[in-house]
């Protein structure tokens, strides 16, 4: 067992139960299930595999880099398909009860996406994460228009017209970084690279293109009317995973490719802030439940910008740990919201009042996420702040403290916005249309693994020292 090319069967998976999910889709829902499954061995396989052996390498058909193709695994790739698979099961569970019809689009174009977040993590040349970016992109466009309304199609257009763009302006980077040193492997670029005019302006291009995919401030206008129209299911995979790829994209290249002394992240952490606040605010203003937790996806991914200053020197495990706690936490909200709207119809945060009589375990879902959102003890997202905080003081950078600091305040507002509605006594209690008990289990699980991250701080730290 610790012979198999655990690396490829993590794509391979995914990919095969894509096209089957697409040829019968009749049995796209029974495909998934087997999917992930199937894709929880392989990702379990290679993490055994890392800490038995160090970093993993494949070399497709037998080339290797230049002439070939490589397939590459270290403790932070790994941890990346391991929270994809953890987040992807629960959200599948939930489309089970969301999705009454088998054979819709949902399963094959949701295995599509993990294919290609799986591609990008494991990807170790740059232009074939340029394909995985691809796919990623259209997959997510296609399931954010299976909402079928006129604003979800046109959230839907807005987000492929970003994507695009994103990917064109990254395609660009690529074609000066080959055009100069005639090789796209990212280790050997790594090696080769040096600071020069043309490798500048492919860090500058390739850095705003995955930017836009993430949806950073001000690049954030396609991500909140994406993410408040998509179906429950979607949005939670969109917040909870897609945008964390073009993220660990631009973690990696910064890290590994370019020179630190062309990597100045002042502009980014400035950014990051811009997010929190921006962000912040506008979740503060929204009159509904969804939007709100979109804008709060933008505020939130601001925070492991914060921490751009400062990679080499800590920087690089608070991206991580903020990006743990985010997916886990956002994908509960989403997927307690569209409990809400399952139970009630809509989800207009003024006739929400008594919730917590409804729906007592959305409302725990949302007080539980809402925790790691603030960065409360014991949670995930205490933990991302509080490192954050270390190495902010560490290096002597303290705005990025006083912003992480604020930011937690703000974050506390838009939770108990819909905290203290939830558990008001209202005059005439709304009635919802039917119980739901399958979904709010779902997002209440996955609310709790993101408190529990404060727990596990040590195994997540361990796993991606491998190959740092």
């Amino acid at each position: 067992m610790s012979e198999l090319p655990w690396i490829v069967w993590a794509v391979l998976i995914p990919l095969a139960g894509a096209v089957l999910a697409f040829l019968w889709p009749a049995q796209g829902a029974r495909v998934a299930l087997l999917v992930w499954l199937g894709t929880g061995v392989a990702v379990l396989g290679l993490s055994l595999q890392l800490i038995q052996s160090g970093v993993q390498r494949y070399a497709v058909g037998g080339w290797h880099p230049p002439l070939g193709i490589s397939l590459h695994a270290d403790g932070l790739s790994t941890l990346m398909l391991l929270l994809t698979a953890l987040v992807f099961g629960p959200i599948m569970l939930y489309a089970l009860a969301y999705f009454k019809n088998p054979a819709h689009p949902f399963w094959a174009l949701s295995l599509f996406l993990w294919t290609a977040l799986n591609a990008l993590f494991v990807s170790g040349d740059v232009f074939n994460v340029y394909v995985s970016l691809e796919l990623l992109g259209l997959s997510a466009v296609a399931l954010t228009a299976l909402g079928g309304q006129a604003r979800a199609l046109v959230a839907a257009y807005r987000y492929l017209l970003a994507s695009l763009l994103g990917s064109l302006v990254y395609l660009l980077g690529v074609g000066l970084l080959y055009a100069e040193y005639a090789t796209l492997d990212l280790q050997t670029l790594g090696r080769v690279i040096s600071l020069d005019p043309a490798s500048a302006v492919a860090l500058a291009l390739m850095t705003t293109g995955l930017l836009l995919k993430t949806a950073l401030f001000p690049l954030h206008f396609w991500l909140p009317p994406a993410h408040a129209s998509a179906t429950a299911p979607v949005s939670a995979l969109l917040s909870g995973l897609v945008v964390k790829g073009s993220l660990y994209l631009l973690l990696r290249l910064w890290l590994e490719v370019f020179p630190t002394e062309a990597t100045s992240g002042l502009l980014l952490g400035l950014l990051g802030a811009g997010a929190v606040f921006w962000g912040s605010l506008y979740a503060l203003r929204a009159r509904e439940l969804k939007p709100l937790i979109a804008y709060s996806t933008v505020a939130q991914l601001g925070y492991p910008f914060l921490a751009f200053p400062m990679l080499g020197a800590g920087g690089e495990v608070v991206v991580v740990y903020f990006v743990l706690s985010h997916a886990f936490a956002k994908a509960a909200m989403f997927l307690a919201a569209g409990s809400v709207l399952l139970a009630f119809g809509h989800d207009r945060l003024s006739e929400l009042r008594g919730l917590l009589q409804s729906l007592p375990l959305s409302v725990a879902a949302f007080a539980l996420a809402g925790t790691s959102l603030m960065g409360l003890p014991p949670s995930g997202g205490f933990v991302a702040k509080w490192l954050l905080l270390q190495a902010s003081i560490a290096a002597g950078q303290w705005l990025w403290a006083v912003v992480a600091l604020l930011g937690g305040l703000l974050s506390a507002g838009y939770v108990f916005r819909i905290l203290t509605r939830a558990i008001a006594d209202p005059k005439q209690p709304a009635q919802p249309k039917a119980a739901f008990p399958m979904v709010e289990l779902v997002a209440l699980a996955l609310a709790i693994v993101s408190v529990l991250l404060g727990f596990l701080a040590l195994p997540v730290l361990r796993l991606l020292e491998v190959g740092r």
